[in-house]
């Protein structure tokens, strides 16, 4: 692709701003909606309208090569990132549910559900590429020095003698000799007899002639059923019902496209580098070309406006603080007489604001109970923390970039005098601060020389001064206690990786787990039935609630703050692959405090907060990170049974959530929990320890149909006729992606790829395997989902499919902050 094809893209996203603008930001405040639906459809427009924005701003800011463009673009993609996150937000306060179906406004916007798909930035993972080398570099060594300690303190393991490895080679290959005589002996003795035969029989020319004829017709007939497959199957490939086999490989435009989007990274980073040194030069060469002329400008006008005010009031004015601009407040273009009418005005701004401030609020309380009383104020939505940035960025874009002239910057490099209007003010800005300390010196020798004139005594020093600002008041909550003072990062993270509590998240990706999208979701909901979410909504509730929030900085200090997920569902369903595909999309560090993975680890009650400490303390050093518990249901047992009594299972249940109080929006931390029967656990200390709970479910036939195809073919397979992935789809219901991975495996060993062009995959082959696992039943199926709707999400998403609404309760609801973002 060309600088042009991602301009173009990027004045597309920038007119598609404009016209949102319009909708969000109007000249008139809104209306509150009072239909549910209507509420939910004006959501659905304006995510959609983002997501959009963002599929364009993406690839847009990943292949810009241009300095400046990049950084006015990039605070557009974090607003639009930040803004689609408050929207899911709100859609699930709205339908309380964490799964929404669109297909109207899909429809209306003429797009495929696979339009729906978050992009992932390749920024997170492409900014930090050295750091994240080298984290991985220190992983594989502290792994291995843990490999070779292992044995010492486990014991040597008992080792066969040579004599014995000799002896038993010795036997195999002696069988495997006498094997191949046995069958050649076979051989042999079936020739004899086979020329035996023939010698006894008298082959006259009428039976040769007819033995001819019917090889003959054999043959043709092979050859013509050959012929007339080859062009059934030229035939479905040409009308779109099959694909080509010779299409499956990669394609050389594509080769050629990935080589350029790697390229053009490349010029990229040349192009950042050529900027921040032209930035440090041209700042210097200001500063010795411009620097004078500021430094005496800047002197003369407060000079003059020392005269002025002197002339003026009879005195020399008291130059302003530094906190409150300096000399700053005397460039403005105003007289002596307007600069103190200020001053006195913004003083009594401050006291009138103040008295308002009082007023409004007891006037907002009497209104706010007078409305809960009266009637439902509507769904209104909520002011948004991204929008301002979104708008200063487009601004931006206006203001420099919409009608600059590039056709002479056909390399896309930095422009000069863009740089030079900002270290322009950056230079200015600190010789007015120079400036300042010299003045101040200098307006007070004249005060002193003029006092020394009229015979005023010398007052004592700081009387007439105000007091400094107020020190910030401490904070009602405890700090937490540092346990380890004396230890360094890099010796906590050994003990860690040592421990096996730190760990190398396996390398798969978000896209790595398949599945389709729920084509009957809006149809189901509209008959009054919850449908169960399908492979697309999960992964695009785990883009914006985890991925995006750990992989930008901006965006999880001003989104709603998600602390804890849980991912609930059956075995095999791919829920610790979606940890591990958070992690390494979002570059983020991996911590597994799994009841299985701490068992006698920092015993005692002593060491258990240590542990908590050490894995929190370095998850926040080195953030992002993903602390994981795998089978967290085990935490939060109702009964512990006898057999896991000993292991001690619930030993993190009461600093679990202590822990999770100290996290703040600065911390890109998140808590992941996977469980397989969620129904085992107390659900109110359960949903109190994660804030948001995503239920997984068994695949269902297109998620299947698309999980064997991907699977298949990515194993080395063949997919021809003889295998059929519809029948196959359809006998595998009820198993998870788990097991027909496994399943797949199994069959396309290194043997069977080769052997694929002679004897093609069968629809038989892969069900012998797939039936040693277990399926997911319809009542295990039903329990989890009867479980969901006890959750407090569940619970009032059944209410509102039941029409009741809790009007009694609106009103202490927003007094105790029932109001919260959460989403739960």
């Amino acid at each position: 692709m060309s600088h042009r094809h991602y301009s173009q893209m990027w004045v597309e996203s920038h007119q598609t701003l404009k016209e949102i603008f319009a909708e969000e930001m109007p000249a008139k405040a809104p209306r509150p909606e009072k239909d549910r639906m209507v509420f939910f459809q004006t959501l659905a427009t304006l995510y959609l309208h983002y997501l959009q924005i963002f599929q364009k701003l993406e690839p847009t800011y990943d292949q810009i090569v241009h300095p400046q463009k990049r950084r006015v673009i990039r605070q557009v993609l974090d607003g639009v990132m930040g803004r689609l996150v408050e929207l899911k937000n709100e859609m699930v306060q709205a339908e309380f549910s964490e799964y929404q179906y669109m297909d109207d406004v899909l429809q209306d916007f003429k797009l495929t559900p696979h339009d729906l798909a978050i992009p992932i930035p390749k920024y997170f993972l492409q900014e930090r590429k050295k750091e994240l080398q080298e984290r991985k570099d220190l992983l594989e060594e502290l792994l291995l020095k843990a490999k070779l300690q292992a044995p010492a303190e486990t014991g040597s393991k008992i080792m066969m003698s040579i004599e014995e490895a000799v002896r038993i080679i010795q036997v195999a290959e002696r069988a495997r000799q006498g094997r191949l005589r046995a069958k050649f002996m076979r051989e042999i003795h079936e020739d004899e007899k086979r020329q035996k035969r023939t010698k006894a029989l008298i082959i006259t020319d009428a039976e040769r002639e007819r033995a001819c004829i019917f090889l003959q017709k054999m043959w043709r007939g092979l050859l013509q059923r050959r012929k007339t497959k080859e062009e059934r199957e030229k035939e479905m490939v040409f009308i779109g019902m099959e694909q080509d086999i010779d299409i499956r490989a990669t394609s050389s435009n594509v080769v050629r496209s990935l080589i350029t989007e790697e390229f053009r990274r490349m010029r990229r980073e040349e192009h950042e580098v050529e900027y921040q040194e032209a930035q440090s030069s041209i700042k210097e060469t200001l500063h010795k070309l411009e620097g004078p002329n500021m430094t005496d400008h800047m002197k003369d006008q407060i000079r003059q406006w020392f005269i002025e005010c002197h002339d003026f009031s009879g005195r020399f004015p008291e130059f302003p603080e530094a906190s409150d601009g300096g000399s700053l407040l005397i460039f403005a273009a105003k007289s002596p007489e307007q600069v103190k009418d200020d001053i006195q005005r913004q003083e009594e701004e401050k006291q009138a604001k103040k008295e308002k401030k009082k007023k409004e609020a007891k006037e907002k309380g009497k209104k706010k109970e007078k409305k809960t009383q009266e009637e439902d104020p509507g769904f209104m939505l909520a002011p948004s923390k991204f929008l301002p940035d979104v708008s200063e960025g487009h601004k931006k874009y206006k203001q420099t970039w919409r009608h600059r002239d590039e056709s002479k910057n056909l390399n896309q490099t930095f422009d000069a005098e863009l740089v030079k209007e900002e270290k322009r003010k950056e230079v200015e800005e600190e010789i007015r601060i120079q400036v300042d300390e010299l003045m101040r010196e200098e307006l007070q020798k004249l005060k002193m020389a003029v006092d020394r004139d009229m015979g005023i005594a010398k007052k004592g020093k700081g009387k007439g001064k105000g007091k400094k600002g107020k020190k910030g008041k401490k904070g009602k909550g405890k700090k937490e206690k540092d346990l380890t003072p004396d230890r360094t990062l890099e010796s906590l993270i050994e003990e860690l990786v040592m421990q096996g509590l730190m760990k190398q998240a396996p390398d798969v990706i978000l896209n790595d787990y398949k599945g389709d999208y729920s084509y009957l979701g809006s149809t189901l909901r509209q008959a009054d039935v919850e449908p169960m979410p399908s492979v697309l909504d999960i992964l695009q509730n785990l883009a914006l609630n985890a991925i995006l929030p750990l992989g930008s900085a901006f965006v999880h200090e001003k989104a709603p703050l998600v602390k804890s997920i849980l991912l609930a569902g059956p075995a095999g369903t791919g829920k610790r692959m979606l940890v591990h595909a958070i992690c390494n999309e979002s570059g983020a560090n991996f911590f597994d405090l799994s009841p299985e993975n701490t068992v006698g680890k920092y015993p005692g009650k002593s060491g258990l907060q240590m542990m908590i400490h050490i894995v929190f303390k370095v998850a926040k050093k080195i953030q992002p990170s993903v602390v994981w518990i795998g089978d967290a249901e085990k935490v939060f047992y109702k009964k512990v049974p006898k057999e896991e009594k000993e292991l001690d299972p619930k030993r993190l249940k009461k600093d679990l959530p202590k822990v999770l109080k100290t996290i703040k929006a600065e911390d890109r931390v998140l808590l992941v929990g996977t469980s397989q029967k969620p129904y085992l656990a107390d659900i109110k200390s359960f949903c109190k320890a994660f804030q948001k709970i995503f239920l997984i479910p068994r695949p269902d036939y297109a998620s299947r149909y698309v999980t064997w195809k991907e699977v298949i073919l990515n194993h080395g397979g063949i997919i021809t006729n003889k295998l059929n992935l519809s029948s196959l789809s359809k006998m595998s219901d009820g198993f998870c992606q788990g097991p027909i991975t496994s399943a797949v495996q199994t069959v396309m060993t290194r043997r069977r790829q080769t052997q694929q062009a002679k004897k093609p995959l069968s629809t038989a082959e892969f069900l012998l395997p797939l039936a040693r696992y277990d399926p997911v039943y319809r009542e295990e199926e039903e329990t989890l989902k009867d479980w969901y709707t006890k959750t407090p999400l569940g619970k009032k998403r059944q209410k509102a499919a039941a029409g009741i609404v809790d009007t009694a309760k609106k009103g202490k609801d927003k007094k105790k902050g029932a109001g919260k973002k959460g989403g739960r």
